[in-house]
């Protein structure tokens, strides 16, 4: 069983961007995007237009992360998005839609736009780097009857953060953390609520098929060519 797929489940780092090329400007609201495994991504940018142009004066305009030949490669075209791509446009607003993101979707997105000037062409750059990531469960014990489950991501999803624990596939209560007996052999996983199901690996205490999981460092994330990277440090 698993918990009712909900809206966005999206957490953004608000710094502003602004490109400019001749009087044309893409502006990105967000720089870093952390999105659960299994959650809807949607990412904006605005094109602001130079004296004497207008947004009818753009003729084709997508979002890409690769390029072939040297020429961005339109998202909705790629193999690796098929049927999770989505554009929402107006004259001056694109938006960029990924239902259903995996961890391999983790990536720089940049927009780019060609005008009716033959060989006239834009891109904001730097783009958006999204990093997807899935949940654990860190095991910490609180005293020598209680043991502490918290969920945790490779990167920061966000204070407003929602998450629903299931004990033995079902569910028992929402909450970043949960106390449980030190000598339970019952199954507790979690997820975020609205990200489709995908839950944290199971754990298990004092069983022969399950091993806790002690997690002795603490995890940052750090971008770093477009990618998910889990940096350990000592306490």
């Amino acid at each position: 069983m698993s918990p009712s797929a909900g809206g966005l489940v999206v957490f953004l780092l608000s710094v502003q961007v602004i490109q400019s090329q001749d009087g044309w400007r893409v502006k990105y609201r967000q720089t870093d995007v952390c999105a659960a495994k299994g959650s809807t991504v949607e990412l904006s940018c605005d094109i602001t237009h130079p004296p004497g142009k207008y947004p009818s004066d753009i003729k084709d305009r997508f979002w890409f992360t690769k390029e072939k030949d040297g020429e961005p490669v339109d998202l909705r075209t790629d193999s690796e998005y098929s049927g999770r791509v989505r554009y929402r446009c107006s004259s001056k607003r694109c938006y960029l839609i990924i239902t259903d993101v995996r961890e391999s979707d983790s990536a720089e997105y940049k927009f780019t736009f060609m005008t009716n000037k033959p060989g006239e062409k834009y891109t904001g750059s730097p783009g958006v780097t999204l990093c997807v990531t899935g949940l654990q469960v860190k095991v910490r014990r609180s005293d020598s009857t209680w043991l502490e489950l918290t969920c945790h991501s490779s990167c920061v999803l966000s204070d407003r953060a929602e998450y629903v624990w299931y004990k033995n596939e079902k569910n028992i209560m929402t909450g970043s953390s949960l106390l449980v007996s030190s000598g339970s052999t019952d199954k507790y996983s979690c997820y975020l609520i609205g990200s489709h199901g995908h839950s944290s690996p199971a754990v298990c205490k004092f069983t022969p098929l399950c091993r806790p999981v002690e997690l002795q460092q603490h995890l940052t994330w750090r971008h770093q060519t477009a990618a998910c990277k889990l940096e350990a440090s000592k306490r």
